[in-house]
C-alpha cells in the first residue's frame, strides 16, 4: 500500500492554526502520522478524506484517468487559502 504525504505548499490567506509552509503529515495503512508538535486543520482534513482511497489506487488506474493529475488540494476555508501538495510515495 502506498504512503500519501500531504504538505503545506502555500498559504495565501489567514490560517488560524499554527501551520507553516513545509508542514506535513502522512497517511499510511489507514493511519494518520502527524509529526510531534504539528497540526492539521480538521476542516481541511475532512474535505481531503474522500480522495485518499482514490490516491492510494491511482498507480493502478489508466494513465488517462483524471485522478492521475490530482497533485494539489485547497483548504475549503475561503479566508485561509492554504494549498496542500498531495504526493503518493510507493512502498519499497
Amino acid at each position: 500500500m502506498a504512503k500519501i504525504k500531504v504538505s503545506v505548499e502555500r498559504i495565501d490567506g489567514y490560517c488560524n492554526l499554527p501551520m507553516l509552509v513545509g508542514d506535513y503529515f502522512y497517511l499510511h495503512n489507514s493511519r494518520l502520522y502527524i509529526p510531534e508538535g504539528k497540526y492539521i486543520c480538521m476542516w481541511a482534513l475532512q474535505s481531503m478524506m474522500p480522495i485518499f482511497p482514490i490516491l492510494n489506487e491511482r498507480n493502478k488506474l489508466d494513465a488517462t484517468h483524471w485522478i492521475k493529475k490530482v497533485e494539489h488540494f485547497s483548504c475549503p476555508d475561503p479566508k485561509g487559502k492554504v494549498l496542500y501538495r498531495l504526493e503518493v510515495i510507493e512502498d519499497d
